[in-house]
């Protein structure tokens, strides 16, 4: 049900503030407040928020791009991009070059320690390779229903087990290997047998 005339801010009332306005005034608390002695909501509002809100607007921007809106299961980690946002944006690494999530030394301990399972391959595909795969199924599908071609398949599984297909393989590789190893004894003998300069 939609109220017409009615505005949020009537309930919520929003001050307007200038960014710059508030970026200078917050320097200047910063400067003048103590980290270690000040209220929770001081060190929030100081150091926490102007460092993991920006985080968090970066954060919705890239799972808008891995479409996390639109689907139920994506391999988008949102901790894991916070991390590796945080720690490149960290001012002790200005200048350093960029780190991905799973080259973060710390990470890498914490992975050694609690390795995680594998992601799922319908989440690492593309709709594009997840298409293919679908219609490559299908169409294979498809072919092995034709009447012609299962009788083709029935033909071939009546004659591996009338001719012991598999027994014959194993004999015929086991002829293989032993005209091998009989050319590798001549071959040793050969060495043997001529004098060493």
């Amino acid at each position: 049900m939609v109220f017409h005339g009615f505005n949020a801010e009537h309930l919520y009332p929003v001050p307007r503030l200038t960014v710059a306005s508030q970026a200078s005034c917050s320097q200047v608390k910063r400067e003048t407040v103590d980290p270690k002695t000040c209220s929770p909501k001081e060190f929030l509002e100081m150091f926490i928020f102007p460092v993991l809100l920006p985080g968090m607007a970066s954060l919705l921007h890239q799972a808008k791009k891995e479409k996390c809106f639109e689907r139920k299961r994506t391999k988008f980690i949102a901790c894991d991009f916070l991390t590796e946002w945080l720690y490149n944006q960290n001012p002790k690494r200005i200048g350093e070059p960029f780190t991905e999530f799973f080259s973060i030394p710390f990470v890498e301990e914490w992975l050694k320690l609690h390795p995680r399972p594998a992601i799922p391959l319908s989440l690492l595909l593309t709709e594009s390779e997840a298409a293919l795969y679908i219609q490559s199924f299908w169409r294979a599908y498809l072919v092995r229903c034709d009447p012609e071609i299962q009788e083709l398949r029935q033909w071939q599984k009546k004659l591996r087990e009338d001719k012991h297909i598999r027994q014959r393989v194993k004999i015929f590789w086991a002829k293989q290997e032993q005209k091998v190893k009989c050319k590798m004894e001549d071959e040793e003998e050969a060495a043997a047998k001529t004098p060493q300069p």
